[in-house]
């Protein structure tokens, strides 16, 4: 199995962390989602603005116990943040089209791998 990240609200993630010279990181604790290492953040809580989650895995929108299930079983039980390069191949040809993005994981790997999108997303 795998989780997807659709194009449309990864872009912005990828390009914040481009603007701002950092890495992406892929955090898994209240959901499972992309964000710039340094981006802007909301003034009334702190919290990062840019954010894309896994479909499926959005606390702010999918119940609590499918979003952590998912979660658990594609990426285990532990909390994590993996960092990686925003101007990697797999990154910029995320930004440079319409793809999504699919992570699969193994116990001892991750794998990002470009997608199209499903029909009706963009």
């Amino acid at each position: 199995m795998s989780l997807r990240f659709k194009g449309a609200e990864l872009r912005p993630v990828l390009a914040e962390a481009v603007a701002n010279q950092c890495r992406v990181v892929l955090a898994k604790d209240q959901g499972v989602y992309f964000l710039a290492e340094r981006g802007d953040r909301r003034p009334e809580d702190g919290r990062q603005k840019l954010l894309a989650y896994a479909v499926g895995c959005n606390p702010d929108v999918d119940p609590f116990d499918d979003w952590w299930e998912l979660a658990r079983t594609e990426l285990g039980g532990d909390d994590f943040g993996e960092y990686f390069n925003p101007k990697s191949t797999v990154f910029t040809r995320i930004l440079n089209s319409e793809d999504d993005l699919e992570l699969s994981a193994t116990a001892t790997h991750l794998s990002l791998k470009p997608v199209p999108p499903t029909s009706g997303d963009s």
